[in-house]
């Protein structure tokens, strides 16, 4: 067998396993929205108490994030995955036990958080990435993060069937031994090898000063922040949104399965055309059709009909950001520290994450309507739009230490 056949079987197969783990990981993890209503009338808690929880999780993924992108760049993909899978399915089960506020943030909050930050696709991109070339990079990590969306697609509507058939608690096992097969799934991401190149071999406090001094790297944190914002406000708060506004519980789940079906579609077809537009162009554009698509929901009466189009829409433009931001930092700084750098954009997320989730469930207890919230979303889209409009990601000229003398380098 030939070497560049003896390569594609190496990457389809590195793919493939990427596809899985993200899939189930994405896909376990969007169906938090469909137990918001279960589990806070069983506890008898607010959505607020819920909502923290889910803040929790997200806000220790995020600063869990650059710490398992790091150990992934040095020690490999496989095992973080498989020691993020522990940590996911444990905190499914703590939930499943949970009696109080407070078992439920140990659970879905505290260990499901750093179970994502390990079982995450930022580090799975950073290993796709580096499996693949430049010209072929943007895509193979949208065909990825779509199958994260493919998992969301078939989790929601399946756990709101297990939910109605058989209680929350019981529906969360399906999850836990999900999570079970995706840590099996990821062992061909085991090699931290780069099959590309990359760049020299840096001190860490190097590669960061690098970065953080580039105004380019801060702008993408500023619009990764709004995304995060955006997709867990949605992706917690949403069914409860169009329950509250007179939609069925099957419209609010099928608009959340919607969102992830069309992202399947929406993030392939933004990756492919991605070396034509630019990575940066297409982010504005995303962003202002979410900012746009925010201010429809908060001024039109709401609709079955307004429901599903509104979501289908959302999905298009939902996780397609994730392979346009990742391939902006490959392009920036390249594969070598990818895992650690793409880490801490994500931790940028995960604030946003924090205070889309959690603001959105105290503005709703206090005042009854989630109106607000809406509102905000469209003027962060629409900031972040113009964000994006200014960040270079171009290859950066980068400090390097070597022996006693210090040189610049373009990456």
């Amino acid at each position: 067998m030939s070497n560049s056949n003896k390569n594609f079987g190496v990457i389809s197969v590195v793919l493939v396993a990427g596809c899985i783990v993200t899939g189930i990981s994405l896909g376990v993890r969007a169906t938090m929205g469909i137990y918001l209503d279960p589990i806070t009338s069983e506890l008898g808690v607010g959505s607020g108490s819920f909502g923290l929880a889910i803040a929790i999780q997200n806000i220790v993924w995020g600063f869990g994030q650059p710490i398992a992108g790091g150990l992934a760049d040095r020690f490999g993909t496989a095992r973080v995955l498989v020691a993020g899978a522990a940590l996911y399915a444990f905190g499914l089960l703590v939930a499943r036990e949970a009696q109080s506020v407070t078992a439920l943030n140990l659970g879905l909050g505290l260990l499901m958080g750093l179970g994502l930050a390990g079982l995450s696709f930022s580090v799975i991109l950073a290993a796709i990435g580096r499996s693949v070339s430049d010209s072929k990079r943007a895509i193979a990590m949208a065909t990825v993060t779509a199958c994260g969306s493919l998992g969301q697609f078939v989790m929601v509507p399946l756990s709101q069937l297990l939910i109605n058939s058989f209680g929350w608690r019981q529906s969360l096992i399906t999850g836990i031994v999900l999570v079970c097969v995706a840590a099996c799934a990821a062992r061909p991401l085991r090699s931290s090898n780069s099959t590309t190149g990359g760049g020299p071999d840096e001190p860490l406090r190097i590669v960061l000063k690098n970065a953080f001094g580039h105004k380019s790297y801060v702008l993408l944190l500023g619009g990764f922040f709004v995304c995060g914002f955006h997709v867990t406000f949605i992706g917690v708060h949403l069914p409860k949104y169009l329950e509250d506004v007179g939609q069925s519980t099957q419209i609010a789940a099928l608009a959340l399965g919607l969102i992830g079906l069309f992202n399947i579609g929406g993030t392939i077809a933004i990756g492919a055309i991605s070396g034509t537009y630019g990575n940066t162009k297409l982010l504005s554009s995303l962003y202002l059709v979410r900012g746009l698509v925010f201010a429809l929901i908060a001024i039109s009466p709401m609709s079955p009909v307004l429901a599903l189009v509104s979501a289908a829409v959302i999905g298009i433009v939902w996780l397609s950001t994730v392979p346009l931001t990742s391939a902006i930092v490959l392009k920036q700084f390249g594969p070598t520290n990818a895992g650690t750098l793409f880490g801490f954009v994500f931790l940028s997320h995960q604030i946003g994450a924090f205070i889309g989730t959690y603001g959105a469930g105290l503005v709703r207890d206090a005042v009854g309507s989630y109106e607000l919230f809406w509102w905000i979303s469209s003027f962060l889209g629409f900031t972040a739009a113009i964000i994006h409009m200014y960040i270079d990601e171009s290859p950066v000229e980068q400090v390097v230490i070597a022996s006693d003398t210090t040189e610049v380098i373009r990456s």
